[in-house]
C-alpha cells in the first residue's frame, strides 16, 4: 500500500509529530511505500535545523532527517506555512532577501500542489494533528 503522511503540528507542542514519525517508520518496516510526508501549518516547525533539544530528549527533526536519508523519503514543507514561521531554504532566502537558511537536511520547500499530487498518487492519506 502507498501512503502519504500529513503532519500539522510542531515537534514539541503536540504528540502528532511523534505519532506521525512512528507511523511512517512502522509503515516502511512493514514493506509499504510512503509517497510523501507533507508538513503543513505548525508542522513545518519539524523542518528547522535550529531546533536544539536537551541532550536527554528526543530530537524530532533529526529523526525525520535520518528516516528520509535511510528510506529516500520526500519530506515536503508547505512554502506559505514555512514563510509565516520563518523557515527558509536557500532559494526562499534569496528570493526574500534573507541572510540565512534554516531548513534541515532531507526537507524541501514546495507548494500545496505537492499535497494534492500525493493524495492522487497514494492509496491512503493519513493526517496527524488538527
Amino acid at each position: 500500500m502507498k501512503f502519504t503522511v500529513q503532519v500539522n503540528e510542531g515537534p514539541y507542542q503536540h504528540q502528532a509529530a511523534d505519532s506521525a514519525y512512528q507511523f511512517t517508520k512502522a509503515v516502511l518496516e512493514k514493506g509499504h511505500e510512503v509517497f510523501r510526508v507533507f508538513f503543513y501549518h505548525d508542522g513545518v516547525n519539524n523542518a528547522t535545523n535550529l531546533t536544539t533539544p536537551p541532550q536527554d530528549d528526543r530530537h524530532v527533526v533529526n529523526r525525520w532527517s535520518e528516516l528520509a536519508k535511510e528510506h529516500d523519503l520526500d519530506l515536503v514543507v508547505c512554502v506559505a506555512a514555512a514563510q509565516r514561521r520563518g523557515i527558509v531554504d536557500e532559494g526562499e532566502a534569496k528570493r526574500n532577501s534573507k541572510d540565512a537558511e534554516n531548513i534541515a537536511d532531507g526537507f524541501r520547500i514546495s507548494g500545496l500542489g505537492q499535497l494534492i499530487e500525493a493524495g492522487i498518487q497514494s492509496d491512503r492519506v493519513v493526517v496527524f494533528g488538527d
